[in-house]
């Protein structure tokens, strides 16, 4: 699994969810950490979509850490200050790293969760959206 699909839907998964995955490598393995979780700040870079060049629409928040299980390096950052849950995310990605994560199941399933849960949101938004130009052809002089 990509790095970028794992800690997407790590972000999104529950605080439980992602302590459980993390508890059964933990049970096994002994992970040290290398960086303890600590907020930090990092910019936000958005693309503009008329001219789609790149600008940085300000500093957000961050918690990171860094772990280390057997040799492999696992590094997780989250959007916020959640030290706990970005210390089990950086152990789950040490395990991914190391080819001993055997869940994957589990990552698919809350991904299909959470794909599902934004069609829903997603859904709800489109049925409150004003069509504007539609208005504009109603109004005529």
């Amino acid at each position: 699994m990509e790095k970028r699909r794992l800690s997407r839907i790590l972000a999104r998964a529950g605080k439980e969810q992602v302590r459980q995955l993390a508890d059964e490598i933990k049970s096994a393995y002994s992970p040290v950490i290398v960086k303890a979780p600590e907020k930090s700040l990092t910019m936000i870079r958005m693309r503009e979509p008329v001219q789609e060049s790149l600008f940085y629409l300000g500093e957000v928040i961050v918690s990171e850490a860094i772990v280390d299980l057997e040799g492999a390096k696992g590094i997780a950052v989250l959007m916020g200050d959640d030290f706990d849950k970005v210390l089990d995310m950086a152990v789950i990605d040490a395990a991914c790293n190391k080819g001993v994560f055997q869940r994957y199941d589990v990552l698919e399933q809350l991904e299909k969760e959470q794909t599902h849960r934004l069609e829903r949101e997603n859904a709800m938004f489109m049925q409150t959206m004003v069509n504007f130009q539609s208005m504009d052809s109603e109004v005529t002089p």
